[in-house]
């Protein structure tokens, strides 16, 4: 997790939600990575999840990312949770919920649907403090910034 908040905290500086995500093996070797870039790259769906779904399926040449573990630094939104699930990754671990779009518990829990095919385990919490200052930092500097 400390690797996903290092990518969070340099999408912080390039202006976009402080967001970082890994796909590891079940050694903890990172097959896959990224951060939010979609103020970068101008594209609403450049989510750190989807970046690090993308990067993994890349490396390893396939899209079945089955037998390893996202880790990010945010609970997910609907559209990263469905990319997790059609992923089929074995194991979701978060950080910090996300109380205004977070579908991994806090407004939906798409994750735990009993009609999806495969079963996601998830685990959240971990390292929680430190994303959650990393957020709030974020939108209270945007704030300062506006006004």
């Amino acid at each position: 997790m400390q690797q996903a908040i290092l990518l969070a905290k340099e999408a912080a500086t390039k202006g976009d939600v402080p967001v970082g995500a890994m796909v590891v093996d079940e050694s903890g070797n990172v097959v896959g990575q990224g951060a939010n870039l979609r103020e970068q790259n101008n594209d609403p769906t450049a989510h750190a999840e989807i970046v690090a779904i993308r990067d993994a399926a890349k490396n390893i040449g396939n899209y079945r990312l089955d037998d390893l573990t996202m880790v990010v630094t945010l609970e997910p939104c609907v559209m990263c949770t469905g990319a997790i699930v059609q992923a089929k990754l074995k194991r979701l671990v978060f950080s910090t919920f996300n109380i205004k779009q977070g579908a991994v518990g806090s407004i939906h829990d798409l994750i735990r649907d009993s009609r999806n095919i495969k079963s996601i385990e998830v685990i959240s919490g971990v390292l929680e403090n430190e994303s959650t200052e990393l957020v709030k930092h974020f939108f209270a500097s945007q704030r300062t910034q506006e006004g």
